[in-house]
């Protein structure tokens, strides 16, 4: 779980950035392309993109794969519902360690949380970098700055204080759909709560203990709390560095208080 957010939080955060600046491009097609990118992904249901977006994906790469390294393949790919590649094609290879599966697993994980959690951070992105005063857009492009320069010296440093209390529920979500995991074959903190709780299952037959299933649920309880509570101290930290100088209602009470 934790290795999951410390990967997928800044990846996320990095295509919800690129999104956002696609949204506001000057150029058409790009805007077309990130705002598509935002209604779409924000408009599936996350268990049903969980669902079929990764076998896609996972299709798509076996058959870029089977493009290049089987290209004289007699048969059809698709025969019936099934989805057949040459052997070495398969991704990962059937004969890889059980370690190259878990990675591979756990990249598509990643790259799918990434995706739809990127829509969000993209969406919660441009809205704050257009409500960001346009006065001091066109203030510094005034005092000579080009359209670049005003981009990264002023609406940039500025767009975190209105960012950052979207991206903070964004991070809380974020935490709790990590159970969402096990959907796509990967064992999180919930799974190994459940298999370790039961007196009896899949894995371990024989337990010295009966079902203790609602203690190991309410220390995973007790540990989410800890975690989100954690997480609301450092954005509270966070939000208060932002807005130190900045003209906002936050940045007002900072001098008032000083």
């Amino acid at each position: 779980m934790l290795l999951l957010l410390a990967i997928t939080a800044p990846v996320a955060l990095g295509m919800g950035f690129l999104g956002a600046i696609g949204a506001r491009s000057r150029i058409a097609p790009i805007r077309w392309l990130g705002q598509g990118y935002i209604a779409v992904v924000r408009g599936v249901p996350d268990i049903a993109f969980f669902l079929f977006f990764v076998i896609a994906l996972d299709q798509g790469f076996e058959w870029l794969r089977h493009q290049v390294k089987c290209p004289d393949w007699p048969d059809e790919i698709w025969q019936g519902n099934d989805f057949v590649v040459c052997p070495a094609a398969k991704l990962p290879l059937s004969a890889s360690p059980q370690i190259w599966h878990e990675v591979y697993g756990f990249s598509l994980a990643v790259l799918t949380f990434a995706i739809v959690f990127g829509a969000f951070a993209a969406n919660v992105l441009y809205g704050a970098m257009r409500a960001v005063p346009h006065a001091q857009l066109e203030t510094a492009e005034a005092y000579g700055m080009s359209h670049r320069q005003t981009f990264w010296r002023i609406l940039i440093p500025q767009m975190w204080v209105y960012a950052l209390p979207g991206l903070s529920n964004l991070w809380m979500v974020l935490i709790k759909a990590t159970p969402l995991l096990f959907l796509l074959g990967v064992e999180d903190i919930v799974y190994w709560a459940r298999e370790l709780g039961g007196s009896k299952t899949a894995r371990f037959t024989d337990y010295p203990h009966g079902d203790w299933r609602v203690w190991y649920f309410a220390a995973l309880l007790v540990f989410y709390l800890c975690f989100t509570r954690v997480s609301e101290i450092v954005l509270g930290r966070l939000m208060t560095r932002l807005t130190h100088g900045q003209a906002t209602m936050g940045g007002e009470a900072q001098r008032k208080a000083a």
